[in-house]
């Protein structure tokens, strides 16, 4: 019986240590990042440029030639974007400015950054629907950042992307209101319809980075804060389609580029 006994009490002890051991071995892995248990890290990402030599790249995008004539629009089934317009509504596919300059063209890092990874910014970025049009026509936006689209209208709107990388959304808003959106992929030139009123369209382009600009009315361009280096600059319009340039800066230096599109 005592022998029995004994036997009974180091069973129970061999398996009580190996009850123990298997928890000290789950644990170990946890500890080591071996699972999805929330061991990942929230830390933001710090901005890898130095301030002390950052560079930065400009220019103007230039427009030869003639432009094509913009095309009526037709708003009479909405008095409330129609009277924005005493003078008429016309698309807005090819604005050559008085500077001779073009507007509306992406400009942005296209290669040369390589493996750098770059904070999202807090600052969402605002797409507003006023007098039945996207504003910006054209803009940029980071990975992950927020992205606000706006019914200043206070009609009914539909905003439709067609990414072909990114999940496409259909939101509908039926007053003035408020919606937020994110883009997780990178992926450029992205249409944005609106399926109520077929003559709103704008585009999109998301990036990894933060290196991009859209020109403006005087069709200037400024891409700061850049680590030295060899970039490919590229140059995007709706209409006229792409043009690329390489471009060198060095610590602290500052070049100047310019791009240009041809009308008819």
């Amino acid at each position: 019986m005592k022998l029995g006994k004994l036997l009974w009490i180091t069973m129970v002890w061999l398996l009580l240590l190996g009850l123990l051991a298997g928890c000290g071995g789950s644990g170990d892995d946890a500890s080591a990042g071996g699972g999805d248990g929330g061991g990942g890290s929230s830390e933001e990402i710090a901005s890898p440029v130095d301030p002390a030599t950052a560079a930065t790249i400009s220019g103007k995008v230039l427009f030869s030639g003639a432009a094509p004539e913009p095309e009526p629009i037709s708003m009479e089934a909405e008095s409330t974007c129609q009277e924005q317009y005493p003078d008429g509504a016309f698309t807005e596919t090819v604005l050559a400015n008085d500077n001779g300059t073009l507007k509306n063209v992406f400009v942005y890092v296209k290669e040369g950054l390589g493996d750098l990874q770059f904070p999202v910014p807090q600052e969402p970025i605002v797409l507003d629907q006023k007098g039945c049009r996207y504003i910006p026509h054209v803009f940029g936006v980071q990975v992950d950042q927020e992205l606000i689209i706006r019914n200043s209208d206070g009609i009914l709107h539909n905003i439709h992307p067609v990414p072909t990388t990114n999940r496409p959304f259909n939101v509908g808003q039926p007053v003035a209101m408020d919606t937020s959106r994110k883009f997780s992929q990178v992926e450029t030139f992205i249409p944005i319809e609106c399926d109520v009123h077929d003559w709103m369209i704008g585009y999109v382009s998301v990036l990894d980075h933060p290196y991009f600009a859209t020109t403006g009315d005087d069709g200037s361009f400024e891409l700061p804060n850049l680590p030295p280096g060899d970039y490919v600059i590229e140059a995007w319009h709706e209409l006229y389609g792409t043009q690329m340039m390489n471009v060198t800066v060095g610590d602290s230096e500052s070049a100047s580029i310019e791009f240009t599109f041809e009308g008819g």
